[in-house]
């Protein structure tokens, strides 16, 4: 009985705990946006010819985004509001740019395409987003909207792209998204990619039926003759009939289908066929019949990714097939020429009715946009949507950020934060890295100017000095196209690569192998069996049944993921692309197929993780959405995989629907997890009992990797680049789960101090932040006198003190009023905030500064404070909270030869310049009082030519006076460098502080 008390208690209180860690807000901590500046993938483009300089773009993992500006610049305009950022189609009303409607889950059905959640509609230009339903259609196709009423909406569902659904098929609504009606379905198979209206009468409807859906393995487009075509309706989708007269009369697929804004007889479609058949269909009769006028292999090299085909709105005869080229026609289709765009693999294009001059067109590379018909194009480095597939780190400081970006010709590297002075910030710290779009792209430790770089397994070593590659592949055979079962090194396009953290000289590599090197490259030696499930079944040439298509990321039973202990060496771990996890403890020698019983086979192990904390401990998140199954499935064991424990289950945290991505365990708190999704970030800080959302303010996009380094954490995701959420630390600290009634300050981390370089045209992207020592605590409750926070040096003096209330100046601050010179600096920061929850501060590292009249730049922008030992004292109304922490030397500066006493004397020198500039302002504020005062003219003129000793005439390039010339110093002394002051200088600074002296003399 006494036993089961206890059970019930003990089960009761980690409710209590769960209920509490979850109901957190983490607000406090933001993550922040790193780059590349360069453009990802854009699925769909439209354009308002009411206004000709708006464009939106729909990205395959960034969302919308908005330009009013002919795409010189954009911003996102779907964030905190979709729950996709999977774009397939997006219209803006004719008669009213104020209504828009997003149908989610683009059209290109690649492995890595991100599922559709329905239609989005706003009435605001895109302030604002309402879901207006079709949830569970999947990929959206084409939306188009009723040109003589707005609340009149088509949609083409093409269905889930990962398995049959019933709801695929051709929608409508008659009152702007409330209520929705299928009025052309065809089966669970077979959806619909592509409808067009007729302008001239919306009553009439085109649709093209396509049968698609996509395995680990193949790609299916396209089907029977029932199982595709055309059909049309001419009563509003009441009836439908089949459009066959000169069109494929076998197997048909994929099919996209323009009309003439000027002549509705005319109708084209792009049809994916077999050979002979392909290519651009013709009626001049609203379909009664089709002529084929072209069977341009370019029209449909790769259909079920591409396939668009456009008209010129004033000129029917004029015609656009974005594909791999852009290609153009000026005689209804029959002859084709190639359009220069900044970018290849073409996906969309708008034409702006009144003048088609103005166009955008979206590629692999972004949305550009023209306004001389394709000569000239804007740029697309100006719209953060990277696709990109894992994140790698260097040891420099400031570290940089390694990865594949899909749609790149190579791997790419930006840093955390600036890393040197330059003039065009964030497009010029993109660097190329070696590989190509898959990568990985992994610096070696201890040498970051050397990249062990992948293109869809070609090994390479990246030189960043010369800015070539070695190239040393495994087989040295190329894959491409073949037939994985008669291939002897089966590589995923996502070759894994990893460095031994024992030897950074020793390198894994996967196909179904595991190979390794230690000679970078130049030798390889196979050290496992197959360890992959290879089912015979799954090992076909991919594409079927019309367009083959085998460009690496269909082979299946290849390694995925591959991690080597740091606890131990030898101890390695290996996960397949078809649900297979594999350790060996001995080097390779011996290896046992580990995979949990329970786990559902076939799924892609996205990532294993052995614990630093544990040996024996390990994890695994596993992806099976490409089977139709979006469970998320994290595992743990805790015997080197004899037995596991599924740690994401269906109420524990994780959302429905949220599939497994990556895993990884803070390699300083002991049962602290990060948990990356195909819809966001997770934390657990129970060892995976639980888990509650760590999204704060990153956008719904999914998180392809994780790293924690430095006390950052670092994401990679599948569309808006690299983010990092600076100093985790507090996560780690035993009292961050205790949330209860008591006020907590927790330790900051320690902070290098490093200047931050000059930098212009950086903007507000990519973020990069001053330095800053960030101060974590949390409050129960709002605090109802304000916070006072103080950082005090290692003898106890007070460096600087921050209010968060401006009451609290009245009574504790008198000196700043009085100006007095006194040591004390306190200053109010609505940043230091005290809501209740978690908070955070940014402390600058600055001390104070020069006094001046302007109350709001008082005692600012004071030298930074030197490397060493600090305190943070919080104090909470009657509560006093104290921290300690460090401020180290920036190790550059170090490998300079500058020392902690160089640093000192600079210092020293710089305080006295600035005690110096406070003095010479005051004398100016009281001559400037004693002037207005004085009681005669010669008084008067006594003090003016003081003043005019002190401070600067008025007018263009006037002789630099008192004041300047002290400022000038200030800058010389220290305004943007570690160094010793020059003897010039020291010399300097006597001279204006006698001059200083004589000044005051004579005005008393």
């Amino acid at each position: 009985m006494i036993h089961h008390l206890n059970s019930k208690l003990i089960l009761w209180s980690l409710l209590l705990i769960t209920t509490i860690v979850i109901a957190q807000d983490y607000d406090a901590l933001q993550y922040r946006t790193i780059g590349p500046e360069r453009g990802g993938r854009v699925t769909t483009v439209a354009g308002t010819p009411m206004l000709p300089g708006t464009f939106y773009l729909g990205a395959s993992g960034a969302g919308v985004w908005k330009s009013d500006d002919y795409g010189t610049s954009w911003k996102n305009v779907s964030d905190g509001f979709f729950t996709t950022p999977s774009i397939g189609a997006i219209q803006v009303a004719i008669n009213d740019p104020n209504i828009v409607y997003v149908g989610t889950g683009s059209d290109g059905l690649r492995s890595n395409v991100i599922g559709g959640k329905g239609m989005y509609k706003s009435i605001d230009a895109g302030k604002t987003w309402e879901h207006i339903g079709l949830k569970n259609v999947g990929q959206i196709g084409a939306v188009e909207i009723d040109p003589t009423n707005s609340n009149i909406v088509w949609v083409a569902a093409i269905g889930n792209a990962f398995k049959s659904n019933p709801e695929r098929g051709i929608y409508k609504t008659i009152d702007g998204g409330q209520n929705w009606k299928k009025v052309l379905s065809i089966s669970d198979k077979v959806g619909f990619s592509d409808l067009e209206l007729l302008s001239s009468n919306p009553n009439v409807i085109y649709a093209a039926a396509w049968k698609a859906e996509r395995k680990p393995w193949t790609i299916i487009s396209g089907g029977t003759k029932d199982e595709g075509g055309i059909y049309k309706s001419v009563n509003g989708g009441s009836d439908w009939v089949k459009l066959e007269n000169g069109l494929p009369e076998g197997t048909i697929g994929k099919i996209d289908l323009a009309v003439s804004q000027v002549d509705s007889s005319i109708l084209y479609a792009i049809v994916e066929a077999p050979e002979g058949e392909q290519g651009l269909y013709k009626s001049v009769n609203q379909g009664k019949s089709f002529e084929h006028v072209s069977d341009d292999m370019r029209l449909v090299n790769r259909p079920f990714y591409y396939t668009n085909v456009e008209l010129d709105p004033t000129n029917p005869d004029i015609v656009y097939s974005n594909a791999n080229p852009l290609l153009k026609s000026i005689d209804g289709g029959k002859s084709w020429k190639r359009m220069s765009v900044p970018h290849g693999d073409n996906h969309d294009i708008w034409l702006n009715p009144n003048n088609p001059e103005i166009l955008i067109q979206a590629n692999d590379g972004g949305a550009n946009v023209s306004l001389n018909g394709g000569k000239t194009w804007s740029t697309q480095f100006n719209q953060p949507t990277a696709e990109l597939y894992q994140v790698e780190v260097d040891d420099q400081y400031p570290y940089w950020l390694y990865a594949g970006q899909q749609d790149n010709y190579s791997t790419i590297a930006v840093p955390s934060f600036p890393p040197s002075a330059i003039q065009n910030a964030g497009t010029g710290w993109i660097i190329n890295t070696g590989g190509c779009e898959t990568g990985p792209a992994v610096p070696k430790p201890g040498d970051h100017n050397t990249v062990y770089a992948n293109c869809k397994g070609r090994f390479g070593v990246f030189d960043k000095l010369t800015g070539t590659e070695k190239a040393y592949y495994v087989g040295a055979s190329n894959i491409y196209g073949h037939n994985p079962k008669d291939l002897k090194y089966r590589f995923q396009r996502v070759a894994p690569i990893h460095v031994s953290p024992h030897n950074p000289d020793v390198v894994y590599h996967g196909s179904q192998y595991l190979h390794k090197t230690d000679t970078d490259g130049y030798e390889w030696e196979t050290i496992s069996p197959d360890l992959t499930a290879f089912e015979a079944d799954k090992q076909v040439i991919s594409g079927s049944p019309i367009t083959r298509d085998i460009t690496g990321e269909e082979y299946y039973s290849t390694l995925y993921s591959i991690r080597e202990s740091k606890l131990k060496e030898g101890l390695i771990w290996t996960g397949s692309n078809d649900g297979v996890i594999s350790v060996t403890q001995d080097g390779g020698k011996t290896w046992k197929n580990v995979t949990p019983k329970k786990l559902p086979k076939g799924g892609r192990v996205e990532s294993v993780e052995p614990s630093q904390h544990e040996l024996g401990t390990a994890y695994i998140a596993v992806d099976r959405h490409l089977l139709g199954d979006v469970t998320p499935y994290i595992y743990k064991t805790t015997d080197y995989g004899s037995n596991w424990t599924l740690i994401s289950t269906e109420n524990n945290g994780i959302a429905s629907g949220h599939f497994a991505r990556v895993l990884r365990e803070d390699p300083v708190k002991k049962g602290l997890l990060y948990a990356g999704t195909e819809f966001g970030v997770y934390i657990s800080l129970n060892g995976g009992i639980t888990w509650q959302s760590f999204q704060q303010n990153l956008p719904v996009t999914p998180i392809t990797d994780l790293k924690i380094f430095r006390g950052d954490l670092v994401l990679s995701t599948m569309g808006r680049g690299f983010w990092i959420l600076d100093d985790i630390t507090a996560l780690r600290q035993d009292s961050f789960a205790e949330w209860n009634s008591e006020p907590k300050l927790f330790q900051p981390d320690e902070t290098i101090r490093y200047r931050y370089p000059k930098v212009r045209g950086s903007g507000t992207f990519p973020e990069f932040p001053r330095t800053s020592v960030y101060i974590d605590y949390y409050l129960p409750e709002k605090t109802k006198g304000g916070l006072k926070l103080e950082i005090l040096d290692a003898n106890g003096t007070s460096v600087v003190t921050i209010l968060s209330d401006s009451t609290q100046l009245k009574s504790t601050v008198e000196e700043v009023e009085n100006m007095d010179l006194s040591q004390t600096f306190r200053y109010v920061n609505t940043k230091l905030e005290n809501k209740k929850g978690l908070n955070r501060f940014a402390w600058d590292l600055r001390q104070k500064g020069s006094w001046d009249k302007d109350v709001k730049k008082r005692f600012k922008n004071g030298a930074m404070v030197l490397p060493g030992n600090y305190k943070a004292r919080l104090i909470v109304d009657d509560t006093e909270l104290e921290q300690s922490f460090t401020i180290l030397m920036d190790p550059k500066v170090k490998a300079q030869g500058l020392s902690q006493d160089d640093l000192k004397v600079q210092q020293s020198l710089l305080v006295r310049v600035q005690e110096l500039l406070s003095q010479a302002r005051q004398l100016e504020a009281d001559l400037e009082k004693a002037i207005k005062s004085a009681i005669n003219s010669a008084e008067k003129a006594k003090k003016e030519a003081l003043l005019a000793s002190l401070k600067n005439d008025k007018g263009a390039y006037p002789q630099q006076m008192l004041l300047a010339q002290i400022g000038y110093l200030q800058y010389a002394v220290g305004g943007s460098a570690d160094q010793l002051p020059g003897k010039d200088a020291q010399q300097r600074f006597s001279e204006l502080e006698n001059q200083l002296k004589e000044l005051k003399a004579e005005s008393l």
